[in-house]
């Protein structure tokens, strides 16, 4: 992300930065996100945590190296 580019009524790019960072080592925004994932399934009638997933071949490449 180009943090330059924050809007205007943002604190300072370095101060938004200096948190992301932090949540980013703690595990925050995965839990965040973890979170949001399972409201937005439970949202649609699904389960909260997937039971499947799905590589394509390309991945698995990425993966392997």
């Amino acid at each position: 992300m180009a943090w330059e580019y924050l809007p205007h009524d943002f604190p300072p790019a370095k101060t938004v930065y200096d948190y992301y960072a932090k949540w980013e080592k703690d595990g925050t925004t995965a839990r965040i996100h973890d979170l949001l994932r399972s409201r937005v399934r439970e949202a649609l009638g699904r389960d909260a945590q997937p039971s499947a997933a799905v590589l394509d071949a390309q991945s698995v490449k990425r993966l392997a190296m």
